[in-house]
């Protein structure tokens, strides 16, 4: 979503996204003032609301699938939607599109923007928190922007996977945490192949701490 619509989206959506859904948001102050890679937990299609609540009025991205909804006016519906949002579209099913669109979120977060990611992959059908797949880390050892961890609460209970509408009820709660940096990390990797098994390493232990920061975020 470009800066205008984000913009427009804190003067007329915030207040209505406040007075009857967000119940909580704690930690806003820890929003960088560069730009950075917004990581949260997965519960629900409401997460994508409560994750541009946080980045408003900047412009952001986000990585949405295009393997679900691919027909009729469902497929029209999310076309329409991730047309205004600026989404970079996902086919989870196929490697090249897996490859291009963390090449987009690289390419973007190098001019300046700010991505949104859910390191999960797609939502919880349990409401536990999943295992984080290597993509952000990715995507942090690329450009070397900080890794904003996020967690939700109670988007899963208002709209679970397999539910058409949401419930109206103001009970979300938002944890923003710390930035994290990875600066070790980060010049480990400086001169290392991404398919190397040490920087495969490397990815996996920045996804795991940084799903762990969102687990403790969303408790």
């Amino acid at each position: 979503m470009d800066r205008f619509f984000s913009s427009i989206c804190k003067i007329l959506l915030k207040p209505i996204v406040d007075a009857f859904l967000i119940k909580e948001a704690r930690g806003l102050e820890n929003v960088p003032k560069e730009n950075f890679i917004l990581a949260a937990n997965h519960q629900s299609h409401l997460d994508q609301i409560v994750t541009a609540y946080v980045c408003v009025p900047r412009g952001f991205k986000m990585i949405g699938q295009t393997d679900r909804y691919t027909g009729g006016i469902d497929r029209i519906l999310r076309e329409i939607a991730y047309f205004i949002g600026g989404v970079i579209p996902l086919n989870r099913k196929s490697e090249e599109s897996r490859k291009r669109a963390i090449e987009k979120a690289i390419d973007y977060l190098k001019k300046g923007g700010i991505l949104i990611i859910y390191p999960e992959g797609t939502r919880t059908r349990t409401g536990d928190i999943q295992k984080g797949k290597t993509g952000v880390a990715k995507i942090f050892l690329k450009t070397g922007k900080p890794i904003l961890p996020v967690g939700i609460k109670g988007t899963f209970e208002l709209l679970p996977p397999g539910k058409a509408f949401p419930a109206i009820k103001r009970i979300i709660e938002i944890n923003v945490g710390q930035p994290l940096y990875f600066n070790e990390e980060l010049e480990k990797a400086k001169n290392l192949d991404q398919q190397s098994e040490e920087c495969k390493e490397i990815m996996k232990k920045i996804a795991e701490k940084v799903m762990e920061e969102i687990s403790m975020l969303a408790k």
